[in-house]
């Protein structure tokens, strides 16, 4: 054993011991036996259950009511019966029936899908304390900010006696994992009506609130997809395409973005019921994996508090279950608790605590014999009574283990609540005293007009966040950290073997002077949710020699950097005395129009609305600047768009909407122009997968950008895409090959027709596309139609996997992908440089820009058709041959008069290899010089490479290719190696996108 998990062990058998010392009234469960069970219904569930050793004397029964229906009243069944899943609009049913007949049971709404259908939260409690949830709202609200009382202990400590927590849990976020609904609808149940002493402790001390639903446009697919396949018995159908509807399984990635819908609805609703634990139900796992625990490394910005908090509840949970002898269950495992991206972590970074199940789940309501791999089945320290080799699994046993886990664990809460709510004031205060403990004291985003339109972004995710914006009433003078290691571009080649970062001296302590101007924005680290704005402003490091080998997910997320603000973090105390007043309306800060005239300049500085301007004005003449100019006092960079024949009262709203400002100029600049209209943009998507590409289709929406939506199959048969659209965006697929996306599922005999449409028996289908069969992909037809999409002057823009399509499949002549050996990256923000800076793509931008990069992915590029010029197999500027002399000289052969050789022309590792006569001689491979791919962007040098997550050995990445605009015919495919549209997080790098729909027709070759 490691002496890491020597460590977890003793934490496991401390904490259990403590939870066994602390939960002496929850060790003897007994029904009241005054209160008649439903026999028919206790009988089902005995009849479901495939295993005695599958349920809990918790949940073997189900006590009867004369006025209190049962979930059978609605599903026509019993929770978890085989063979059945109920849509949302059931399950909603169902508790507001558990409302109309029971006063211990209160339904609100708490929001709205992107489709529309309705969210809720279901409060169960005594009666006693529904009454009384204002009254108790208003006195959590005050430990939750305890500023409103001073910080004051003496007077928290009345407040804590007198509340009652609440317990927020949530339900099948995951569309595919179908069981949390029904074990939620009878939870409900169970905890309005059973009268055991057991349960009435629960609900007369704290109130369970319930989400059933959290993903419901993907929960009523999934129950069309279930139909289908119950109706079509022995036939193959498709995974679920479309889950929510822009992301599938990265919805529950969405916590620090807040991009969708049900992101903020359950945040708004845990903040607003301000509850202490949000617990998300998830399945993949047998039998029970509470991932509370998890593994290490925990996120570096929560409370110690809270880590303590996981530890205590997660190793009481696992000694109930096992009380139960119930097998399966455990804690500790691979899931690192390092990102703040799951929908669990809205508590955690709330003050409040984070908890998460993963139960074994069929995907559907079938019972099926499940054979498990060794490592889930082997035993071992944190597992010692783990699940069977091979079993027969039914949705009965999933809500079995939910049931019983999550009973036994609020049981334990209930006896323990006024533990849980000093420690939720406790964290409160102490995010408030974050300045004055750990630090920082704020972060600034210093005054900037060039920089505006994304700080207001940024702000505004920090306000959906709960945090608190300020603003400066005047100039401040504070000390700030010395800057720690350069981030400038580095044109130094000749070291390659130095690839690490640069050794950070210890500057903890040394700070430098600086002075922001009145107006620049303070988000101040002295309020409730300081922790949620440093975890997403800071810079993140995970180190190489980690213990954790495999990270879950991304390591790095800075927001200050991806979304391209300069961001300061202050230590300094004075700032937090100095003159400012608070934000809550960012609207009016941008939008304004100053001068006179009738030609209006918008400065081209990155902001992502400038694209969405040419759709919201159409009706105006748009020119793109190619080359800077001065006017009325202000530089405005190349790409800056000049605009004119369109009204005052027409243009300012629009600016106002899109948060741009403009100057009006008398008269037109001298510097050269084109003229750009809105371009036609289609989206095709494969049937492979539409999740990554998903949140793309978000920021086209968001940012006000139409575009049409269709599939690999319909290009496949469309043979002139070129008269339709002007740009294809071929967004991620995600880990899909190439061959992948040109032959779909295989068809063959084993194999039947997959339909996604919308019918009677599946009416939620086919919304956002449709199709007969998903199986068929693009086809040798349908890329021959890309082809020559792209050569009559279309723009094709691709990204990761899409990239590689292109660069395999002769879509991008000269590009390859680079071999990236054993560098390791997972999610990491690095750096990139620019290197044609000149080119429409690059307008707007400096020198460098922070990108996200999931794997290290980069291009080589060649002056040569195929993938083999692209590097240079041997580099006698890296070494050279064995003969004659030092390191640094050159052989001379013997028997003849030397001969020096020509010397090579330097070869960065971004260039092409470069070519000389002999080679370019009758040579057909050889690339027009028009037409040779053009290098955008490409990394940093390994010194300056890694800024936030994990970055090791990344010599074979450095400075490489990772944005290029390829060559064929007249038109362009424009290849991303990192992902710039990621999650609504890369708002920084999402111009680089727009620039190029923008001016898609005016993207020739700007370096040589």
């Amino acid at each position: 054993m490691t002496s890491r998990h020597y460590l977890l062990a003793v934490v496991a058998v401390f904490a259990t011991s403590l939870a066994s010392a602390q939960t002496t009234l929850n060790d003897t469960f007994a029904r009241d036996p005054k209160q008649p069970i439903d026999d028919a219904y206790t009988a089902k569930i005995h009849e479901y259950t495939t295993d005695p050793h599958f349920t809990s004397h918790l949940v073997d029964y189900l006590p009867a009511s004369k006025t209190v229906p049962t979930p059978e009243k609605v599903l026509g069944n019993i929770a978890g019966a085989p063979d059945m899943l109920p849509y949302a609009e059931d399950v909603y049913k169902y508790m507001r029936m558990l409302e109309a007949s029971s006063p211990r049971v209160k339904v609100t709404t708490i929001g709205h899908s992107e489709e529309g259908r309705e969210m809720i939260a279901v409060a169960v409690a005594d009666e006693a304390l529904l009454k009384s949830y204002k009254e108790n709202e208003a006195r959590l609200a005050k430990l939750a900010d305890p500023r409103t009382i001073g910080l004051d202990d003496a007077k928290a400590k009345p407040l804590i006696d007198a509340s009652y927590p609440v317990y927020y849990i949530t339900g099948t976020i995951h569309s595919p994992e179908t069981g949390a609904p029904t074990a939620l609808m009878e939870l409900a149940y169970r905890l309005a009506v059973d009268d055991s002493p057991y349960i009435k402790y629960i609900r007369s001390h704290m109130v369970v609130l319930i989400t059933p639903v959290v993903e419901v446009d993907g929960r009523d697919r999934m129950v069309d997809l279930y139909k289908w396949h119950k109706a079509h018995p022995g036939q193959m159908y498709p995974r679920l395409p479309y889950w929510g509807h822009y992301v599938a399984h990265d919805n529950n990635r969405d916590a620090m973005g807040m991009t969708l819908n049900l992101t903020r609805n359950v945040l708004n609703a845990y903040i607003d019921n301000h509850a202490q634990v949000l617990h998300d139900l998830h399945e993949s796992v047998p039998f029970l994996y509470d991932n509370t625990v998890g593994d290490g490394p925990y996120n570096a910005w929560i409370d110690p508090l809270l880590a303590d908090e996981w530890a205590d509840l997660a190793w009481n949970n696992v000694a109930q279950m096992q009380s139960f002898s119930m097998p399966g269950v455990f804690t500790h495992g691979d899931f690192d608790t390092w990102s703040p991206g799951y929908l669990m972590f809205l508590a955690g970074l709330h003050n409040g605590i984070s908890r998460l199940y993963e139960t074994f789940g069929n995907g559907g309501a079938d019972t099926e014999k499940r054979i498990l791999d060794p490592e889930e089945y082997s035993r071992t320290w944190y597992r010692q009574n783990p699940p069977q080799p091979v079993v027969t699994w039914s949705q009965r046993d999933n809500n079995n283990y939910e049931e019983s886990a999550l009973l036994s664990t609020i049981s334990y809460f209930s006896h323990n609540t006024h533990h849980f709510l000093e420690n939720y004031y406790l964290k409160s205060k102490r995010s408030v005293l974050k300045p004055s403990i750990e630090g920082p004291s704020a972060y600034i985003l210093p005054a900037s007009p060039e920089e505006l339109n994304r700080q207001l972004q940024l702000l505004s995710v920090l306000q959906l966040q709960h945090v608190e914006i300020s603003q400066l009433s005047e100039s401040v003078t504070v000390a700030v950290p010395v800057s720690k290691k350069s981030e400038k571009p580095s044109n130094k080649t000749e070291d390659k073997t130095e690839d690490k970062p640069e050794a950070v001296a210890d500057t903890h302590n040394k700070t430098e002077e600086k002075t922001f101007p009145a107006g620049s924005y303070v988000i101040r680290l002295d309020q409730p949710y300081s922790r949620t704005a440093d975890a997403l402003l800071d810079k993140q490091y995970w180190a190489p020699d980690d213990p954790q080998k495999h990270p879950y997910d991304d390591t790095g997320w800075s927001f200050s950097q991806l979304f391209n603000v300069k961001t300061f973090r202050v230590v300094d105390p004075v700032i937090l005395e100095s003159k400012m007043s608070s934000v809550t309306d960012l609207s009016a800060a941008a939008g304004n129009v100053t001068g006179t005239g009738t030609i209006y300049a918008i400065a081209n500085t990155g902001q992502t609305s400038l694209l969405a301007l040419l759709y919201a004005a159409k009706s105006a003449h748009v020119e793109v600047t190619e080359k800077a100019f001065d006017a009325e006092g202000h530089t405005f960079p190349a790409g800056s768009l000049l605009i004119s024949s369109v009204s005052d009262s027409n243009l300012s709203p629009i600016l106002k909407k899109l948060s741009l400002n403009a100057t009006k100029l008398g008269s037109a600049p001298s510097a050269a122009t084109h003229a750009v209209t809105a371009p036609r943009v289609a989206f095709m998507h494969t049937w492979l997968g539409t999740q990554t590409e998903g949140w793309w289709r978000q920021a086209f929406d968001k940012t006000g950008v139409p575009f049409a939506y269709i599939n690999t199959q319909t290009v496949s048969a469309e043979e002139d895409l070129r008269s339709k659209y002007d740009v294809i965006v071929f967004a991620p697929v995600g880990r899909a090959s190439a061959q992948q996306i040109i032959d779909g599922v295989p068809i063959n005999a084993s194999t039947n027709p997959m339909p996604w449409q919308k019918t009677d028996l599946t009416p939620n289908m086919g919304l956002l596309d449709s199709t007969a069969d998903t199986r068929p992909g693009l086809g040798y037809e349908g890329l021959a139609h890309l082809k020559d999409f792209v050569a009559k002057g279309g723009l094709l823009i691709t990204c990761e996997d899409t990239a590689q399509f292109a660069a395999e499949t002769g879509l991008a002549p000269g590009v390859s992908i680079a071999s990236t050996n054993d560098v390791r990256v997972t999610g990491t923000v690095l750096s990139s440089v620019f290197v044609a800076k000149a080119s429409p793509i690059a307008y707007g931008y400096g020198k460098t820009l922070p990108v996200m990069s999931a794997n290290g992915m980069a291009f080589n590029v060649s002056n040569t058709y195929g993938s083999r010029g692209g590097r240079t197999l041997f580099d006698p500027y890296e070494n050279r041959p064995t003969g004659r002399g030092s390191a640094d000289e050159s052989d001379t052969p013997q028997g003849r008069t030397n001969v020096a050789p020509d010397i090579l022309p330097k070869q960065e590792p971004w260039q092409p290899r470069p070519l000389n006569e002999e080679q370019m001689r009758n040579n057909p491979q050889l690339i027009p010089t028009a037409l040779r791919p053009e290098v955008i962007l490409r990394f940093n040098d390994g010194k300056n490479l890694l800024l936030s997550g994990l970055l090791d050995k990344s010599s074979s990445i450095a400075e490489r290719a990772i944005v290029i605009d390829a060559h064929l015919g007249t038109g362009n495919v424009l290849l991303f190696a990192n992902n710039p549209v990621y999650r609504g997080e890369t708002i920084g790098s999402y111009n680089l996108v727009f620039n190029a729909i923008m001016n898609f027709d005016h993207l020739t070759p700007t370096t040589k």
